[in-house]
């Protein structure tokens, strides 16, 4: 957990770095990887991939993300795309080369980002020749032409440990590549001029890397050697060679990009939402069974002696802001009070005679759980459910409103909602197949001790199906929207990625991933909400931004609250950025 923290921690660093240097509020680090909103932003130059979550080195960790930062901030992207070859390898060192001309352009001032990005760059350096990713003719001519030109553009030696190791290659490469490492350099503040050099570079390295894999294929029958130079090309730059062309780049792929899109023009869609429906799952039981449900939650709270007061004054403390509440009279210190100037006459060594500004803890903040009622998180369901009710409970008390809500599907493996589609013909790419069904455990308006009964609902063992996440994050997201707090905040609690089998079969695999990814994004994006991932054993941060992961194998004790509610209140100063 302290691990994930940290990595988060990093995140963070990295973001603010990131928009402090570019002035993009929409951009952020998720895993070591830049976004903007929840869509990666693409950096091919092979000393920016491979980042390792982790290695200690935080400068290098912060290299990457300040060298991402300035070729935001200064290549103009239309133009790199309109002037970059069509070969692929040239193209991946063309990519490389433009990516070490904005990292020269570190602002005078910045010792530290210009510090952090060569860091970097010799990390990286390092961390291929003691891979053995140089032993290859091919490894060699790129990295060699990478330790050229950074040398040439920052003005600094190459790299001690490989100087050898590339002396011969870079005495063969410099007669033909001489003048043009000088022009990139002279012309450094000018992307237009600067890319003929580069592009010139780009050009003849693609044509020695073609016809150094050439060499191999006509030597070596068995195609051991040439597979061999794939698998090293695909060490530097993304391969994709499925389709039989061994060079073809997959610059242009997206994780957002997918035929049923394509297909249809559309982003995300339901095939009906006829069978959908919300529902108050208390309503479903018997009172007594109710009952039952209800004794054996406090009997799992009453086990873990958890003080719920001493949980509600940190959630409070982390929560809560001061607001003016009037003034307090007769203080010894503060602002004089007018109406107390006869007694300052009268009485000399009177010092009550000041008033102060009185201020006491506000809550104008919604909080809303939505649980993920998917079959896996049957497993889980007790410690979740002290959880929850042990937060609803301390929030009430720190004056916070709560709302907890939960979604599964109606059926297994799409119910009526596949047998619609079916009986038309199997369309292809129907989007959604299954019943959404969504349910409400305790309303906004409703106080603990009121919903305390329906909150022992979530031991209602037939409720756990399967989850289509995207569309119950924007239903939860839309209850919040409606309500008057300055603050809101939804915590989704998850074990995992969405799972309905019916739309994963009819659609692309990562349909409801895709979809999930972006709807955080847009509420992100807008700001209206905060949404947490609040992961069952899981780090969740590939679906949100703000994460956290729990060990419900140990039941919840303070130690956990603790962390919770700092974790809830972590945003409170930084404008929920």
């Amino acid at each position: 957990m302290n691990d994930s923290r940290e990595l988060a921690r990093r995140d963070a660093l990295c973001a603010a770095a990131v928009r402090a240097l570019t002035g993009d509020d929409a951009l952020h680090y998720r895993g070591g990887k830049l976004y903007r909103h929840l869509r990666p932003v693409p950096l091919h130059a092979p000393h920016l991939r491979g980042e390792r979550r982790d290695e200690e080195d935080l400068d290098s960790t912060r290299g990457a993300a300040d060298a991402s930062a300035l070729r935001i901030a200064y290549s103009d992207a239309a133009l790199h795309r309109e002037l970059t070859p069509a070969d692929p390898v040239a193209r991946m060192v063309f990519d490389m080369l433009e990516q070490l001309r904005c990292e020269t352009r570190a602002p005078s001032g910045m010792e530290g980002v210009r510090r952090n990005v060569q860091h970097r760059f010799d990390a990286w350096a390092l961390a291929c020749y003691a891979s053995g990713t140089l032993d290859s003719d091919i490894g060699l001519l790129i990295y060699t032409v990478a330790q050229m030109a950074e040398s040439r553009l920052s003005g600094r030696a190459v790299l001690e440990e490989t100087e050898g190791l590339i002396e011969a290659t870079r005495a063969a490469l410099a007669p033909s590549l001489g003048n043009a490492l000088a022009g990139m350099r002279r012309h450094c503040h000018d992307q237009h001029e600067y890319a003929v050099h580069a592009l010139d570079i780009a050009r003849r390295i693609g044509e020695m890397v073609h016809d150094v894999r050439h060499g191999l294929v006509e030597s070596d029958s068995s195609g051991d050697k040439e597979e061999a130079a794939r698998t090293m090309l695909g060490t530097w730059f993304d391969i994709d060679d499925e389709e039989g062309d061994v060079e073809r780049l997959a610059l242009t792929a997206s994780s957002d990009s997918s035929s049923a899109r394509e297909a249809t023009g559309a982003d995300y869609r339901v095939f009906t939402t006829r069978y959908d429906k919300t529902i108050r799952p208390s309503t479903l039981i018997r009172a007594a069974m109710l009952r039952e449900y209800r004794e054996r939650l406090d009997d799992l709270i009453a086990a873990r002696h958890i003080n719920v007061p001493r949980l509600a004054r940190m959630l409070q403390a982390s929560i809560t802001v001061p607001r003016r509440d009037g003034w307090s009279f007769g203080e010894e210190e503060g602002r004089i009070d007018g109406r107390r100037l006869a007694q300052v006459v009268a009485s000399p060594n009177e010092r009550r005679v000041f008033r102060r500004e009185r201020e006491r803890p506000h809550a104008d903040c919604a909080v809303s759980f939505l649980i993920d009622c998917s079959g896996s998180m049957k497993a889980s369901i007790a410690p979740v459910a002290v959880m929850i009710d042990v937060l609803v409970r301390a929030l009430g008390m720190a004056g916070v409103t709560t709302e907890v809500l939960g979604f599964t599907t109606g059926a297994w493996n799409g119910g009526r909602a596949k047998l619609d589609w079916l009986a038309k013909g199997r369309p292809k790419h129907p989007g959604r197949l299954n019943e959404a069904c969504n349910m409400i455990f305790k309303e906004g308006d409703a106080s603990w001790r009121a919903a305390r009964s329906d909150i022992a609902a979530l031991f209602k063992a037939d409720l756990f199906r399967e989850g289509i996440d995207g569309e119950a994050v924007d239903w939860a997201c839309s209850r919040l929207v409606a309500r008057d707090e300055a603050r809101r905040i939804l915590v989704v609690i998850s074990d995992g990625s969405p799972m309905d089998s019916a739309t994963a079969q009819a659609n692309d695999p990562d349909y409801l991933d895709r979809h999930l990814r972006e709807v955080v994004g847009k509420h992100e994006a807008s700001r209206a909400v905060e949404v947490l991932g609040l992961g069952v054993g899981l780090d969740l941060s590939t679906y949100y931004r703000h994460h956290f992961a729990v060990n419900l194998d140990v039941p919840p004790d303070m130690t956990l609250f603790a962390k919770l509610a700092a974790w809830l209140g972590a945003r409170r100063r930084s404008g929920a950025a």
